[in-house]
């Protein structure tokens, strides 16, 4: 047989004492003597099974673990809501606009290897968007001075965002975040189409005022689309702009610019006819100071020898009709008086052969035209640099 103790609790916490005990194997057990049995401890006042020290460092990680938590949580709902909550007038009329992530995504992290152009605001990246599979241009500002690439940015939107024509570069949407972009006959057809459009076919007359090679783009079908329109500017039909700061590209610039620092829709075709020159040469508009593109093929043209101008690398593997129109047509654009110039429909109509290209016998010594295109250079590149801020 077996003797021993044993005792149970409820549902509290409780402490069971064996203070004496008396026991036989034979008989009655000998009775306690219950003044010698010792006093029952004191209970202690905490139930808890741990001592206050434990406990005070279980309450200090619990504590520590708390604020960690809530620095998690308000840190993923501010990352998760619009940078820009307050959205400027602009932006309510403006299309659809993209998160960063997708752009990110879209360029391969805007990689060096995708960008397709570079300008004065930033670089231009391919691109195609992961939510629909689009390809798409991505422009991406990086200016040192952001005020300054968010006027240009803010300016490209308004203009461009309301734009529509098969030879202009679609605006798809935009993102803005942390105050952070072949040429051939027909393709010079296009831009001819986008610009006509800009000056006569659209609500408001657009100036683009930075027509050149390195804001044209091409599709996959080669047709020439115009961007860029950072430095654009509005204005109602039978009205003429206001804007009186020179900003553009030095070789694009037309010679009545650094007088009165006046853009117009003139400024755009001298612009668009030093594009003819330079995608029939393959020159650029400047070189050095002792190469001028309109002097070389101005010369070209009063020893009757145009062709000679046309870029060598085409091997003669061209229209002759077709390059004799561009470099002429070239010539017509750049002239130096505003008044000669065509207007972008008559030059539709003069590359659809709709009228014969006017005789150009007036552009006067190529030595007198090499003085003025030097005098711009050297006057737009100081006036450019005072009023580039306040122009853009």
């Amino acid at each position: 047989m077996y003797a021993g103790f044993s005792s149970s609790t409820g549902e509290k916490v409780s402490s069971h004492y064996i203070l004496g005990w008396s026991f036989s194997t034979d008989g009655e057990a000998p009775q306690l003597n219950h003044s010698r049995l010792p006093m029952a401890p004191i209970s202690e006042k905490t139930s808890s099974p741990f001592r206050p020290s434990v406990i005070a460092i279980i309450a200090s990680l619990c504590g520590v673990a708390a604020i960690l938590f809530a620095v998690l949580f308000f840190r993923a709902a501010y990352m998760k809501r619009p940078r820009f909550e307050v959205l400027e007038d602009w932006e309510l009329d403006c299309p659809h606009r993209f998160r960063y992530q997708d752009l990110h995504t879209a360029t391969k992290g805007f990689i060096n290897s995708e960008i397709i152009g570079v300008g004065g605001f930033g670089a231009v990246y391919r691109g195609r968007l992961p939510t629909n599979g689009n390809d798409v241009a991505v422009k991406k500002i990086s200016t040192p001075n952001s005020s300054q690439g968010l006027r240009g940015f803010t300016a490209e939107i308004e203009s461009l965002g309301r734009l529509r024509h098969k030879n202009l570069v679609n605006l798809q949407g935009w993102c803005k975040r942390n105050n952070d972009l072949l040429l051939r006959f027909n393709i010079v057809k296009g831009i001819a189409a986008g610009l006509l459009y800009l000056h006569e076919e659209w609500d408001k007359v657009v100036i683009h005022r930075d027509v050149k090679s390195s804001n044209v783009l091409i599709d996959a079908e080669m047709n020439g689309r115009l961007g860029d329109f950072g430095l654009a500017r509005l204005y109602d039909h039978g009205t003429t702009s206001h804007t009186t700061k020179i900003v553009g590209t030095i070789g694009y610039l037309a010679p009545e610019l650094t007088r009165t620092g006046h853009a117009s829709t003139s400024s755009d075709v001298y612009a668009f006819g030093i594009l003819l020159l330079e995608v029939a040469c393959g020159r650029k508009p400047v070189e050095t100071s002792d190469f001028i593109l309109t002097d070389f093929v101005v010369e070209s043209h009063q020893m009757g020898k145009i062709l000679d101008a046309a870029d060598p690398k085409l091997n003669s593997a061209f229209v002759i009709k077709e390059m004799e129109v561009v470099l002429g047509l070239g010539l017509l654009c750049s002239h130096p008086n505003p008044k000669t110039r065509p207007t972008m429909r008559e030059v539709i109509r003069y590359l659809n052969w709709e009228d014969k290209l006017p005789v150009i016998d007036d552009l006067g010594s190529s030595d007198s035209l090499s003085r003025s295109n030097r005098f711009m250079g050297a006057v737009s590149i100081e006036m450019i640099t005072s009023s580039i801020d306040a122009g853009r």
